[in-house]
């Protein structure tokens, strides 16, 4: 059977990958997850830790996002699915930005975000194939769209 690439994408604050990691595996579906870093400094740093220090902070965000979108635009490239999560509490620019990115290189998109937020999601929302509200309903369309439901 084969493997699907599955790409998580949006907010890091809290536990939303790994409950859809626990299930996929739990429900031992042929999913493979990935996903962009999710340490908050750490990419954050990156450009200065790799490519030296910058005095002014437009360079060195310009350097950390340069060599985060090596990684985020590889590997939406390779996903099957994005999923990309909305929250309440912080702006997620990034996580709009994958999901345009996603629906223009043909990838079915699965946005999740509490109904509150439905509104202002609007847009993305109408560009998604599904919206969910938790991560159960996320890995239920996983195990429907790799024919384990």
């Amino acid at each position: 059977m084969r493997e699907w690439n599955v790409y998580l994408s949006g907010e890091i604050h809290s536990d939303w990958r790994e409950r859809i990691g626990e299930a996929v595996r739990g429900a031992r579906l042929p999913v493979q997850l990935s996903g962009p870093v999710t340490d908050h400094a750490a990419s954050d740093d990156i450009g200065e830790k790799i490519l030296g220090a910058e005095d002014n902070a437009f360079w060195r965000d310009r350097k950390g996002a340069g060599i985060n979108a090596i990684r985020t635009q590889t590997l939406l490239r390779l996903a099957d699915i994005v999923v990309v999560r909305f929250g309440d509490k912080y702006r997620q620019w990034n996580a709009a930005f994958d999901a345009g990115i996603a629906v223009a290189l043909g990838k079915p998109l699965i946005t999740l975000h509490e109904p509150g937020l439905t509104h202002a999601l609007k847009e993305v929302d109408a560009a998604a194939m599904a919206v969910a509200e938790t991560p159960q309903q996320v890995v239920d369309i996983l195990a429907y769209a790799t024919g384990r439901q």
